[in-house]
């Protein structure tokens, strides 16, 4: 078989992207404009989560993202936010970045999942949010996360904010959702996840027990962060999306969501340039110092040509998994699920774990995959193992289902520019590699 280069994760961009960045730089309209409301639209739509108003907001990045959705809940300063241990850093900078105190948890013990147990014993009377991570593109398990949050015992340690009137309007704003919401807040982090589907008892809004029914993941918790980054299956080149769907929504409280999205967004200014083109309404206020954090319409116009391009890139994904599943099935080697009758994922990595083998012959066989043309990387190392946490006070020695799910893994190259012979070179290899291994 001859040598083949196989990149880990390029984006793919084609003539409907091309034409669509040039459409925006012969429009004379390149910041956050027309396309980026259309796209917000389009997902809104996509994401089922339009029927009382959009529902969707376009930003800088998933990381962005978060944070504001966390700035919006009015989480902060002696707040606490859970957070799972096996994960990339965004999903606890954003929290660290609004000020509040972050709770790693362990995964699960054969699970990218976090354990749902200690979710459970880490709530206090401080903790706030949980951000679950769809990691890989697999939706987690809402139906165990809304039990919890909604369990008699979170319930009655909830202390919701409260707010004075001489508070500024960002403060009562999160005072009011948390006195809506009554219980600690689902803050997805769906990165890696737009598109995943599961089947769930309840959600936001809904009481366990209800009609089983399938939800999309932006539908399900009552914020989700999602990132079009270049590696994403989705992509706008750099940036992101919130989501939400609170139980009490209606489109008067989305319209005020949006518009605080907006704000947080663009400064604080009270009208973003597309507002002003009106005619006679060049004025505006700057209600809040706040931050700088929108999307371009160049990306809008890129994430519109990926939009369109989707449910293919989706069913490519599904059928390079399907050839990588029976590979290592017939190796043994433990892999990530993709699809069950239970859910359904957006396919945005290919985990593998290699039984039997450390941390030292796992970076051998990345280095001989190397060697052989074949890009490979590692999902997650543990965040308690990285030096700004460890100064934190965090330590690996406590969650050691995290690291032992870090320990053997090897992600292989799973994305929609690799061509039926590229998956048949990776699998090859692969196989060869791992005979001196297993």
């Amino acid at each position: 078989m001859d040598k083949r280069t196989i990149s880990f994760s390029p984006p793919d961009m084609g003539e409907l992207e091309e034409k669509q960045v040039i459409d925006t730089l012969r429009s004379g309209w390149i910041t956050t404009g027309p396309k980026v409301k259309k796209l917000e639209k389009l997902l809104a739509s996509f994401l089922e989560v339009d029927e009382k108003a959009p529902a969707v907001a376009c930003l800088g990045s998933a990381t962005a993202s978060e944070e504001l959705i966390l700035r919006m809940l009015g989480i902060g300063p002696g707040d606490e936010v859970i957070v799972p241990a096996y994960t990339y850093t965004s999903s606890a900078a954003a929290a660290i970045h609004a000020g509040a105190k972050v709770i790693f948890v362990d995964s699960q013990p054969n699970s990218v999942e976090m354990d749902y147990d200690k979710v459970a014993e880490a709530i206090t009377d401080k903790t706030k949010a949980i951000i679950p991570v769809d990691l890989g593109g697999v939706p987690c398990d809402y139906d165990a996360l809304f039990s919890i949050v909604t369990s008699p015992e979170a319930k009655t340690q909830f202390r919701p904010l409260s707010a004075s009137e001489d508070d500024d309007e960002l403060t009562k704003l999160g005072a009011n959702i948390q006195q809506k919401l009554g219980r600690i807040a689902i803050v997805a982090d769906g990165a890696h996840a737009l598109g995943a589907r599961r089947i769930l008892s309840h959600w936001s809004g809904e009481p366990e027990g209800g009609e089983r029914k399938e939800r999309k993941v932006g539908s399900i918790a009552d914020f989700t962060s999602f990132s079009f980054h270049a590696v994403k299956n989705f992509t706008t080149a750099e940036g992101g999306a919130a989501s939400w769907n609170l139980p009490f929504n209606t489109a008067e409280d989305n319209a005020v969501m949006y518009h605080w999205f907006q704000l947080l967004s663009l400064h604080g200014q009270s009208k973003d340039a597309l507002a002003k083109t009106q005619v006679g309404a060049w004025e505006y206020d700057v209600v809040a110092p706040l931050y700088k954090c929108n999307m371009t319409d160049i990306m809008g116009g890129i994430g519109l040509a990926q939009f369109e391009r989707y449910p293919q890139l989706l069913a490519r994904r599904k059928a390079i998994i399907a050839k990588y599943d029976e590979a290592c099935d017939a190796l043994g080697v433990d892999h990530i699920v993709h699809f069950t009758n239970s859910y359904t994922s957006s396919g945005h990595l290919y985990i593998t774990r290699i039984t039997g083998c450390n941390d030292e012959q796992r970076r051998e066989i990345i280095q001989k995959m190397a060697e052989r043309g074949v890009a490979t990387n590692v999902h997650y190392k543990p965040l308690p193992m990285m030096t700004a946490y460890k100064r934190l006070g965090w330590k690996i020695e406590d969650f050691p289902n995290a690291y032992k799910l870090y320990n053997n893994e090897i992600t292989l190259p799973l994305h929609t520019k690799l061509s039926d012979e590229d998956v048949d070179y990776v699998i090859q290899n692969f196989k060869d590699v791992l005979k001196s291994y297993i």
